[in-house]
């Protein structure tokens, strides 16, 4: 009985790092120039779009290493939903209807991490931007141009992420690249 009790209690090993790797993924999905030059909505879904975009890109480049990328892919999703589940708690959702929005947010991030997955690992920008479109603009036509410069940014971030060693995500210390305000 002690044995299964200090496997419950056992701590996930990436935990840290994934924390921060997700603190990274925020502060990427936060750019104001997402909602000023591209016009993505500056929602409650829009905001989940955006941050889904980018922990899309982590864990994208970290399920396709060695050990102990999945893991730590793993763990940075769970990172996310952690957070999901404490800001839900935080607005108000009470526990009956919980389990009913993390299944919704679930089911909408693993369709975007199909659909972006399939044209990040194809490297195909069109289809990229087609997913975006759909998705972050939830069926209103995009500015102009928007959703393929969004694209055309996933993939340099893409590109970027794959060229950082594997310890470096292992450490936390892995990120997206600088962005100015004047992008697009």
């Amino acid at each position: 009985m002690a044995a299964l009790g200090s496997l419950l209690r056992r701590r996930d090993p990436h935990r840290d790092a994934a924390a921060a790797l997700y603190a990274g993924a925020v502060a990427a999905a936060r750019a104001p120039s997402l909602f000023a030059d591209l016009g993505v909505p500056d929602t409650l879904d829009g905001r989940f779009d955006s941050l889904s975009l980018f922990v899309i890109l982590l864990i994208e480049r970290l399920r396709r290493d060695a050990e102990p990328g999945p893991a730590l892919a793993q763990s940075v999703f769970d990172a996310m939903f952690r957070d999901m589940d404490r800001s839900l708690r935080e607005s108000g959702v009470g526990d009956p209807s919980m389990a009913r929005q993390m299944r919704a947010m679930w089911n909408a991030f693993h369709g975007r991490a199909l659909a972006y997955g399939a044209a990040l690992a194809a490297g195909d920008a069109a289809a990229l931007a087609d997913a975006l479109a759909r998705n972050v603009w939830r069926g209103a036509p995009p500015p102009d141009g928007a959703a393929a410069v969004l694209a055309a940014r996933a993939l340099a971030d893409a590109g970027h992420l794959r060229g950082q060693p594997l310890d470096r995500f292992v450490a936390g210390a892995a990120g997206f690249l600088p962005r100015t305000e004047a992008t697009r």
